[in-house]
């Protein structure tokens, strides 16, 4: 057998390839992985939580479920889009519950190989490396790849401890 072979059986293929839907927060790009989101969607009708977390932007109805949804600016202590029409948000699952991440917007699918993938470089804004899963260099720009689980896991105990 060759190493090629080798890392295939080891499941090693560094040539793999993720599909990565992009998007915007503050004008800097984040990929999240496809197979992570359920829905991308423009928040509407949300209501407010009283006492939540100021995170939470409220709550929705998405095609009858009920969807917790996150400011992406305000989790990550940004200021808040001026212009609010045009807001997007990207549905999840994380930990049996849904969540829609309100972000500014949504850009495209990329295909990127994980050979491609980096660590967080030590001089990304701490609030980019906060939620960071690693990093992609483009050729115009660099894609932080938004971790679910960071982004989500310290909020959602937080939350139910409250509770």
């Amino acid at each position: 057998m060759n190493d090629h072979t080798n890392k295939e059986l080891d499941g090693e293929n560094l040539d793999e390839t993720i599909q990565y839907v992009t998007i915007y927060i503050c004008d800097q790009l984040f990929g999240l992985q496809i197979s992570r989101v359920h829905d991308v969607f423009v928040p509407e009708s949300m209501t407010r939580v009283p006492l939540s977390r100021p995170e939470v932007a409220g709550v929705l109805n998405l095609r009858g479920r009920i969807v917790t949804a996150i400011d992406m600016r305000r989790r990550l202590g940004l200021k808040p889009l001026e212009n609010v029409e045009n807001l997007m948000a990207i549905g999840i699952e994380f930990k049996e519950e849904s969540y829609g991440l309100i972000i500014d917007s949504v850009g495209e699918v990329l295909d990127l190989s994980e050979s491609s993938k980096e660590s967080v470089p030590s001089n990304l804004d701490p609030r980019w490396a906060d939620i960071a899963a690693g990093v992609h260099r483009l050729d115009s720009n660099l894609m932080v790849i938004l971790d679910v689980d960071r982004v989500l896991g310290d909020m959602v105990e937080k939350i139910s401890v409250a509770a």
